[in-house]
């Protein structure tokens, strides 16, 4: 399963229960605002870290990069992707859960 989270964990609790929920090979992409999700030093770096243990956690680099943020502050683990990669994710995997 693909997991989407693209509002911004500052503001919704969308990324939360999104690694409440997500299971062991499931893939997670940060998109749009939940590109803040990746980032090193915030308070839900220890919950992406675990969630790091069991599932796939990508991060979209051109999102990433339109809110003035480089790669090099992404936790450590999670993926770059680009807008390839996600029609690619969406297309491998059975289902789809968009986290709004």
């Amino acid at each position: 399963m693909l997991h989407t989270v693209n509002k911004s964990p500052f503001d919704r609790n969308s990324l939360e229960s999104c690694l409440r929920f997500a299971r062991e090979g499931h893939s997670i992409l940060l998109f749009e605002d939940g590109v803040y999700g990746a980032l090193k030093g915030t308070r839900f770096e220890t919950l992406v870290k675990e969630a790091l243990k069991s599932c796939t956690i990508c991060v979209l680099v051109p999102d990433l990069e339109a809110r003035g943020m480089r790669e090099d502050k992404v936790i450590e683990g999670i993926k770059s992707t680009n807008y390839a990669d996600f029609v690619d994710m969406a297309v491998e995997n059975k289902q789809v859960q968009a986290w709004l």
